[in-house]
């Protein structure tokens, strides 16, 4: 304020009378000009004397006094004012000037004018051309309403065309279309189109909609109606896919629908339906269009996208059958274009389901990553990415599934999809350092993953996903109290999805419910998660661990009905192959036998899981294992065990499980030693070492030869650097080439 009342009265003006000005006038910069330019017309002088008289002129520059004295100054001048405040800030002189239909002799005077009385200022702009900006946006803005509302629309359409016209682009243009009448006018839609193009691929996609809903009110040619509703439904799928759903539906009911246009719709639709829990309907369009298509390679695609939805719908009526054909079709494949390496990504999903074996699973997982995939190719979404990513996951390579995820987040921030997408990727990012051990990591990124989804909807699959997975987490951590508030917060017992999610719901509450000993109730409902998975044909505890929570429930009160579980559960972890869930059966499978054998069986789940990079189970079995040897009467063994499960569950943020070891030691009448932690993905120079070596295809026992250790001592250096990297053995090749 004191610069403004300085640059017009003097250099000479006082603090007092300047803070006077200010109080005045409650800080309004226009109303401080106007006062500052009475004052200069009275020649009032700028000191704290003059104070009374200031205060005298100040009732005069009340209510529209700017707008008067800009009046004063002419009509060219006038609408040279309003030009400049349609047009916004840092515009040429020349277009102001156009779109105030002044030459340019008349539009250089009107600035004169302006600047003369401190309404505007000329600056150079970034391509040395001079541009006007108002001194205050508070007068841009007194202006602006100044304007008859039939002349500012009007404006609005000249300054659209003269930004187009001067090579600004149709974003620069679209701002003055979305003030203007809709009238039918090719021109205005075809502009919001490309703006909205533009947007989206600069990461706008809040802009982008906009500018679609009003290329629709203008409206459209019948011709392109259609695709207009087909770019608007697109661009509201991340944030609002109920709406996505009737756009699109509409658009497919328009009469003027080529082929390839109507295929798109149709894939785009499904999606929607898909991501808010229609896969009936989505698998039902889907086959539907398939019959209509003539190109062998259409119906492909179309049975790629009904394998992906059926994958995941809890109704299905044969999935065994579905994924027969879906290994048919796998196995039939020749190319290796997007369409083929989807179908193989959805086989590589479907044989992680069943429990066939991971390197099975592996193998088309690899065919299906050849050649890349995107997360953000709106035709063919971001679904098969994120079941390759988990497959790898399931199979002890959690380290590759995170590249995939957080190469998944930057692309979606990038391009500013921050909607049901993101919620996604947050969440199965949170999953994998679940099922790593790194469970404060897991929380937060969960969280973030649920916060997104809570603003999209209610009972959408991104939702059951985060809770789901929130909830395991929580109780991973032994933070029991927590989890029962999730689940009561978002009614997890009222009613389980009718979509296929993971982890499972259902078994989430079950295992939720043996948290808190409500042992028949968990066992309710864990054998009812049983009789249904098994009946689609999912037979993999990595996927589902149903029966080993199970097993822990039966065990309590029935120990050779837990066992007979526990035993089927190590049959098929085996079956499967990923050493993380073989450990995980047979620790459980543990709990349900006679001390001595439950020794061994631990003994064999620490040697699994030290091939593995599941650290907290790791850490369980390491606690598990240690009581085991301690009441088999092996204090010393018992203690190392111990002792190494404390600090891994402490490392992962386990808190229940570590106060569990300390306990023990405790009882033992040993003291827990001071927790020793490193940087979790750094790895020591042996551990370096020792992982070279097996990247190498060295075993253990040639491993110590070259480090002259034992073998017992590379174990626990390679266990270190699975859980470091993400990965298994047979992974570590790969992890060091990348």
């Amino acid at each position: 304020m004191a610069r403004i009342v300085r640059d017009t009265l003097g250099e000479s003006a006082d603090d007092m009378f300047c803070r006077e000005c200010w109080a005045i006038t409650g800080g309004n910069p226009f109303e401080v000009v106007e006062l500052a330019m009475k004052g200069r017309d009275r020649g009032l002088k700028p000191h704290q004397d003059n104070i009374p008289q200031l205060r005298d002129l100040a009732s005069d520059v009340k209510g529209s006094g700017l707008i008067d004295r800009i009046e004063q100054l002419g009509p060219s001048t006038v609408r040279l004012a309003w030009a400049a405040a349609v047009l916004g800030t840092a515009v040429p002189t020349g277009i102001v000037g156009s779109v105030a239909a002044l030459g340019e002799a008349q539009a250089a005077q009107a600035i004169d004018q302006l600047r003369t009385a401190r309404v505007l200022t000329v600056l150079t702009g970034l391509r040395r051309k001079e541009v006007v900006d108002f001194f205050h946006p508070l007068i841009a803005t007194a202006v602006y309403r100044s304007i008859p509302p039939g002349v500012r629309v009007a404006m609005h359409g000249m300054a659209a065309q003269a930004l187009v016209d001067d090579g600004h682009g149709a974003a620069a243009a679209a701002r003055h279309l979305l003030e203007m009448h809709p009238e039918g006018d090719p021109w205005v839609v075809q502009q919001l189109r490309q703006a909205a193009r533009d947007s989206f691929s600069a990461g706008a996609p809040d802009a982008a909609r906009r500018y679609l809903a009003r290329a629709l009110r203008e409206p459209p040619a019948i011709e392109d109606r259609a695709e207009v509703l087909f770019e608007l439904g697109s661009a509201n799928l991340l944030h609002d896919p109920h709406t996505t759903i009737n756009q699109l539906r509409t658009a497919l009911e328009e009469p003027k629908t080529e082929q390839g246009l109507r295929e798109a719709i149709t894939y785009r639709l499904a999606q929607a339906l898909g991501h808010t829990g229609q896969l009936a309907q989505a698998a039902a369009l889907l086959a539907e269009e398939a019959r209509r298509a003539t190109s062998s390679r259409t119906r492909l695609r179309m049975q790629a996208e009904q394998f992906k939805w059926n994958s995941v719908r809890v109704d299905e009526e044969n999935s065994p059958a579905r994924s027969r054909l879906l290994a048919q079709f796998a196995k039939r494949i020749t190319g290796r274009g997007l369409a083929e390496r989807h179908i193989l990504g959805l086989r590589a999903w479907d044989a992680a389901l069943r429990g066939e074996s991971a390197a099975t699973a592996l193998e088309y997982a690899q065919q299906a990553l050849d050649g890349g995939m995107s997360w953000t190719d709106q035709d063919f979404g971001f679904e098969v990415p994120a079941v390759v990513a988990l497959t790898l996951m399931y199979c002890d390579q959690p380290g590759r599934a995170e590249e995939l995820f957080n190469s998944a987040v930057v692309d979606f921030e990038s391009k500013g999809w921050r909607g049901a997408h993101l919620s996604f990727v947050y969440t199965l990012l949170g999953y994998v350092r679940y099922r790593r051990g790194r469970l404060a990591e897991a929380e937060d990124f969960v969280r973030n993953g649920l916060q997104i989804a809570d603003r999209i909807g209610q009972d959408i699959p991104a939702q059951w996903y985060a809770i789901g997975t929130l909830i395991e987490t929580l109780l991973a951590r032994g933070n029991v109290t927590e989890a029962k508030k999730v689940a009561r917060t978002y009614k997890l017992a009222d009613g389980f999805p009718q979509a296929v999610v993971y982890p499972d719901p259902q078994a989430v509450w079950g295992k939720l419910l043996l948290a808190q000993g409500r042992i028949e109730e968990a066992e309710q409902h864990l054998t009812a998660v049983g009789r249904r998975l098994d009946l689609r044909g999912t037979r993999n505890p990595s996927w589902s661990p149903w029966q080993l929570d199970l097993a822990l429930a039966q065990v309590t009160h029935d120990p050779a009905q837990a066992r007979a579980t526990a035993t089927e559960a190590v049959a098929r972890a085996r079956a499967f192959g990923a050493s993380s869930i073989i450990g995980h059966a047979l620790r459980v499978a543990a709990t349900a036998t006679d001390p001595a054998r439950s020794a061994v069986l631990l003994q064999e789940a620490v040697e699994r899981l030290e091939q593995s990079p599941a650290a907290c189970e790791l850490a369980h079995a390491l606690i598990d294992h240690g009581i085991a040897l301690h009441t088999m009467g092996d204090p010393h063994q018992a203690a190392q065990q111990l002792y190494r499960g404390m600090e891994t569950a402490s490392a992962c943020g386990a808190d229940a499980l570590a106060d569990r070891a300390r306990a023990q030691l405790a009882s033992a009448g040993l003291r827990p030693r001071r927790l020793y932690t490193s940087e979790q993905d750094t790895l020591t120079v042996a551990e370096n070492a020792a992982a070279r070596h097996a990247a190498l295809g060295l075993d253990n026992t040639a491993i110590a030869k070259e480090m002259h250790t034992d073998a017992r001592t590379v174990s626990e250096l390679l266990s270190a650097v699975f859980t470091k990297l993400g990965t298994d053995r047979p992974g570590l090749h790969r992890a060091f080439e990348s």
